[in-house]
């Protein structure tokens, strides 16, 4: 399954989602597919070998719309032609705006009289003329509206509507009236009404709208800001050292195993590692952490980052597309491009909302002409029920906080994979942390070795140099703490030959005709290795929350190692707050259980599962979401836990994919970032608590946003149509439903943006 993301253009609504949507999913080979209103963008999943980027470009295209691949690389930006075009439509925008509310205000003068039947010596008597209105309200009607009806045309040929069908028939209607009052006054009279026209709702109205859609387009800009903060984060330029010479090039002309210098106050340009030089860098833009890093040569380096002291040299090792920055701002415009579950009723909503409006217009109409016999009363109510039928602000409700919510996440060096998973968080109720490079620094150290042949040096360096030939072969953190301790005792390392690593075990190696076993005491039992003469050190270590291994050489117990891991400072107060969240927290880990326990209780998590191997870690997961809550004095529910498990090693992947939400530590594996649904760049575990505070504040704005969206139609249409007029004799002006439909939009943007106030909040 392939994924591609697209720029979207035309959309006024999010009826004009919807077309696009089923327009896309009409298409063979598309698996799935959504469309963003409030990004204006859709990602889709598809089968290459059943369909391609042409023939999706060409449906769109074909439901009167048009679409763009959406840029990936940051140092790309956005193409000359879009910025040039989307200026252009900037600007005119604007001129419509001036000119529909210059002609606005001297028709709305004009009209004052009739309104309110006072005759107001300071306006002049040829502003009432309705032929003067005519002719000032027809550049507004048919130039300043002229979008409108062209998307309504479009969507007609397409057998759909849109609001922008709303807008063309309810402004027209006035327009029309109005023409027809100015052209023949004589039929009105003659039937007992006064020739009124309502030139002045048809500009106002259009004066409005354009208003409205200026704000809601600035709005909605501003919600995309953090992706144009990341891109702008990369240096343009880059001073890169070929042949021994220094020399400027722009950032896109920079290639991997390029030699890059970089001085201090300078921002690095590119990913890569250090190969001269030291400094401390500042990795705050993409990682949320405040503290300088320090880096040394063999050091990886981020690109947009800032350094801060030294000066240094760098191999390039990613560049383009694939460096640090860019993945981000990919997953950035991934996230905020998907849909929430909680996006769906609007999505239901909105896909009939237009002809539903269309058919109450016409019921208004006929109820009020057939029962009142009054043409205006019923024109003007139906003007009314067009014009503030607003399915914009349900469209914009979900995606727009969406928007913010995942790019404020980017901000503080939380990535969220998509909408989905963002909705998901506040739900959590059990959160499954993996002990080694999660809770703890992920970086243990030898601090005891013990001999059993005694602690003569000869003795311990050759079984250090056995052990750390195997170890040097693994990648697993233990392993190397054992090679470093090695060097550091000055033993040196041979090769190995028939290399094993035994998954949740240990390792095993031929060393110059030797075999041996380094691993847990379980492993040691089961290979039928007797381990009594070293007992009292295993004992005495893990009870002071120390990992333990065993070296066999030869079938024989040779000696065994005390690992410390250190806790990493933010470990115990990210359990605390978790658990004041209420969450259950939960530690899931390899080592044994005395080790695992003292852990725990270091950091006060209650409730440990040790001695799991990485291929049951996906079944305890699974066993802790059908487990259930159990509830104070009551029997356990059969309700289904929200899981989420915390990892960093490849081992912790199919675990990450089993938890309802999985998140990877950032400073861990591949592997464990791409199984995940929020990954945290600094490896901080504040950043899990930041996480789910985020999403909480999240969908309570989008339960405002939908809240104030639903109310706004709900109430607004029926009094439209002039549902307060038997009661209390009260219609509802077609120009206040203009202005009333223009905020709505403007009023859930606006909602949305204060997640940019967003600060993860401290329990004490």
């Amino acid at each position: 399954m392939d994924t591609l993301t697209l720029k979207l253009r035309g959309m006024s609504c999010a009826s004009c989602a919807n077309n696009i949507e089923q327009a896309i999913r009409s298409v063979s080979g598309v698996i799935d597919c959504n469309v963003n209103f409030g990004a204006e963008q859709t990602t889709i999943h598809y089968d290459q070998k059943q369909t391609d980027l042409q023939t999706i470009q060409a449906a769109i295209d074909a439901a009167g719309y048009s679409s763009s691949v959406l840029q990936e690389e940051i140092f790309s930006g956005e193409d000359d032609a879009d910025k040039a075009s989307n200026l252009a439509e900037k600007r005119q925008l604007i001129l419509k705006l001036l000119v529909a509310g210059v002609i606005s205000m001297i028709l709305f003068v004009g009209s004052i009289p009739m309104m309110t039947g006072l005759h107001l010596p300071v306006i002049p008597e040829f502003l009432h003329n309705p032929w003067l209105q005519l002719v000032l309200t027809t550049p507004v009607q048919l130039w300043c509206c002229w979008s409108f009806y062209q998307n309504a045309w479009k969507a007609l040929k397409h057998h759909t509507a849109t609001m922008d069908t709303l807008i063309a028939v309810g402004t027209s209607a006035a327009y029309l009236y109005s023409l027809f009052v100015t052209l023949f006054p004589e039929f009105l009279i003659a039937q007992g009404l006064m020739p009124h026209v309502y030139y002045e709702v048809s500009a106002t109205v259009i004066t409005f709208i354009l208003l409205g859609r200026l704000l809601e387009n600035r709005a909605k800009g501003q919600t995309s800001e953090a992706i144009r903060q990341l891109m702008g984060l990369q240096p343009k330029n880059a001073r890169v050292i070929r042949d021994g010479i220094e020399m400027d090039i722009p950032i896109a002309e920079v290639q991997i195993n390029d030699v890059i210098l970089v001085r201090p106050g300078e921002k690095i340009p590119v990913d890569g590692e250090v190969i001269a030089g030291a400094s401390t860098v500042d990795e705050a833009m993409v990682t949320g952490e405040s503290v300088p890093v320090q880096k040394q040569i063999g050091d990886e380096v981020i690109g947009a980052t800032i350094n801060k002291t030294g000066s240094f040299q760098f191999r390039v090792t990613r560049v383009g597309k694939d460096t640090f920055l860019s993945q981000i701002v990919k997953l950035v415009q991934q996230a905020q491009g998907s849909k929430a579950p909680i996006q769906r009723l609007a999505d239901q909503v909105t896909g009939w909302f237009v002809p539903v409006v269309i058919a109450i217009a016409i019921a208004t109409f006929v109820i009020w002409f057939n029962f009142m016999g009054n043409f205006t009363l019923a024109t003007m109510t139906t003007v009314g029920v067009l014009i503030i039928a607003c399915p914009c602000a349900l469209g914009l409700a979900t995606p727009t906080s969406i928007m913010v919510g995942t790019g404020k996440g980017a901000e503080n060096g939380i990535l969220i994979k998509d909408a989905q998973s963002l909705e998901l968080a506040h739900k959590i109720q059990i959160i499954v942390l993996d002990k080694t490079g999660t809770l703890t620094q992920g970086k243990p150290t030898v601090t005891d070795f013990v001999s059993v042949n005694g602690t003569a040096h000869h003795h311990e360096i050759q079984l250090l140099q056995l052990a750390a030939s195997v170890e040097k072969n693994s990648e697993h953190p233990l392993a190397e703490a054992v090679v470093k301790y090695a060097q550091s005792q000055e033993a040196s390392l041979t090769e190995v030959n028939h290399f094993a690593a035994i998954a949740g075990s240990g390792v095993q190696a031929v060393v110059a005709n030797r075999l041996v076993q380094i691993g847990t005491q379980r492993w040691m039992a089961e290979l039928g290795i007797n381990t009594d003469s070293l007992q009292q050190y295993k004992e005495a270590w893990e009870t002071a929350g120390k990992t333990v291994i065993l070296i066999a050489v030869d079938g024989e117990l040779q000696g065994v190692m005390g690992i410390a891991d250190a806790l990493k400072p933010s470990s115990a107060a990210a359990v605390k707050t978790l658990q004041k969240l209420g969450l259950e927290v939960v530690m899931l880990t390899g080592d044994n259980r005395k080790t695992a326990e003292a852990i725990a209780q270091e950091v006060g998590i209650q409730r440990v599962f040790p001695e799991v191997r990485p291929d049951q870690k996906a079944a305890m997961i699974q066993f802790l979401q059908q487990e259930g809550l159990k509830k104070k004095h009551s029997a356990p529910s059969t309700q289904h836990s929200l899981v989420a498990m915390v990892g960093d090693g490849i081992n912790d992947a199919p675990a990450l994919a089993q938890a309802d939400v999985g998140i990877a530590i950032g400073t861990g594996t591949d592997v464990a970032i791409a199984a995940s649904d929020i990954t945290l760049i600094s490896g901080d575990l504040q950043g899990i608590v930041t996480a789910i505070q985020l999403s909480r504040a999240t969908i309570r704005n989008i339960r405002q946003n939908l809240f104030f969206a639903f109310i706004y139609n709900v109430i607004g249409i029926p009094v439209a149509a002039g549902i307060l007029f038997p009661i209390f004799g009260w219609l509802l002006n077609p120009i206040l439903a203009g202005a009333a439909m223009a905020l709505s939009s403007v009023s859930v943007v606006t909602n949305a943006l204060r997640l940019r106030k967003f600060q993860p909040k401290v329990i004490s």
